[in-house]
């Protein structure tokens, strides 16, 4: 995760956490390009938008999808399991309007600069790192684009856009194929099921497992709690 580091709100009490970075999108809510309808809360959204993309990262079994997929452990791997979960959001707060758009921006925005900085501590030469941060980026934009084609289409479309980008087509299994789609979908229906205001607040989601031990246990879950300041 990107370095992170504490401050304090200047009108509250509240600890606020943000990330340590050069590029991210500007924090003054002035800058929000339709006005000043989330002026209020554009701060809470960010801070919730950077629990989402560390729910993306931390609560995800890296290690499972690795052996189940066949997937080598490599950073290469790791962005792609991670562009599914990020995608799998972002598809989620698009519903929920314009805060739900602006927040879908910020997860991008920390998604890249926790990339960065893992190349950077892996030692990644900066000028290679460059190079891969404008391949990745590339990768990124028409992954969504088939991922969103694949998730209004039928199994099928949906296993061809996991083909092409989370298996770099080259997928010989059909039941590492069967094994994403199921895990997409039901994934997709367990976000759905979240509260949208709740989500906006707090930015708190889960996953299911890759493979149901239990498949009667996937349940609507539970509304998370949060004080007054939505955290």
């Amino acid at each position: 995760m990107a370095l992170l580091i504490r401050v304090l709100g200047r009108q509250t009490s509240t600890s606020q956490w943000i990330p340590v970075c050069s590029r991210l999108v500007p924090l003054s809510p002035t800058k929000v390009p339709w006005g000043r309808t989330l002026c209020g809360t554009s701060q809470k959204i960010k801070i919730a938008a950077l629990r989402m993309y560390t729910n993306c990262v931390e609560k995800t079994d890296f290690e499972e999808f690795f052996l189940r997929c066949q997937m080598p452990d490599t950073f290469n791997s790791w962005f792609l399991i991670t562009l599914l979960h990020v995608w799998m959001c972002l598809v989620r707060m698009k519903q929920e309007g314009r805060s739900g758009k602006y927040m879908c921006q910020i997860i991008v925005h920390f998604m890249w600069e926790d990339v960065e900085q893992r190349g950077r501590i892996m030692g990644v030469n900066p000028y290679i790192l460059k190079k891969n941060m404008i391949l990745m980026t590339n990768s990124f934009y028409a992954a969504i684009l088939g991922y969103d084609e694949g998730i209004l289409s039928d199994d099928h479309g949906l296993a061809a856009a996991l083909w092409r980008t989370f298996f770099n087509q080259k997928c010989e299994d059909p039941r590492q194929l069967e094994l994403l789609v199921e895990y997409v979908r039901k994934q997709m229906q367990y976000l759905d099921s979240m509260n949208g205001e709740d989500l906006l607040l707090t930015g708190e989601v889960s996953w299911r497992p890759l493979v149901e031990k239990n498949p009667q246990s996937i349940l609507k879950p539970n509304t998370p709690t949060y004080n007054d300041e939505g955290l």
